[in-house]
């Protein structure tokens, strides 16, 4: 009974093989972005309008491992306020709790994921932690960071 048995899915795989022969078959493979690791690399005082902030700066730490693409010009996409060649991707800083702190929306190429920051006056009492999102607009597609201290 085990010979018949094999013989039949030989005898199957034989007339799949035949049927599918002569026919090209496309795979694509995608591999996922990794989630970005936000580091805080900084603060800084400094003065503008008249008041006092803190420049709270971080970078983050496996930016190589998103490509250029990700951040090229999108005159396709809709705009950053008046700038119409606004970056694929948008990174955005927000607290633990979800709230808004800072934005990029022209960040031209992965290297400049070590440049970001966000502002506080002086007297404001920083969020313990916060995260960055990269927003693909392309695809659709968000990448959160993890959360980062605000204090060295």
């Amino acid at each position: 009974m085990n010979l018949r048995r094999t013989l039949m899915l030989c005898s199957a795989c034989l007339i799949l093989l035949t049927s599918v022969a002569g026919r090209s078959f496309t795979f694509t493979q995608t591999t996922p972005q990794p989630l970005p690791v936000l580091v805080l690399s900084g603060q800084e005082p400094y003065e503008a309008n008249g008041k006092a902030w803190t420049r709270y700066r971080y970078f983050v730490e496996n930016s190589a491992a998103f490509p250029n693409e990700l951040f090229a010009a999108a005159p396709n996409l809709p705009p950053c306020g008046s700038n119409t060649r606004a970056s694929r991707t948008w990174v955005d800083f927000y607290d633990s709790r979800g709230k808004r702190l800072n934005g990029f929306c022209a960040l031209a190429k992965s290297s400049e994921l070590n440049t970001i920051w966000f502002a506080l006056e002086q007297d404001v009492v920083p969020p313990s932690y916060v995260y960055i999102e990269l927003n693909d607009r392309q695809t659709n597609t968000k990448y959160k960071s993890n959360l980062a201290d605000t204090t060295e």
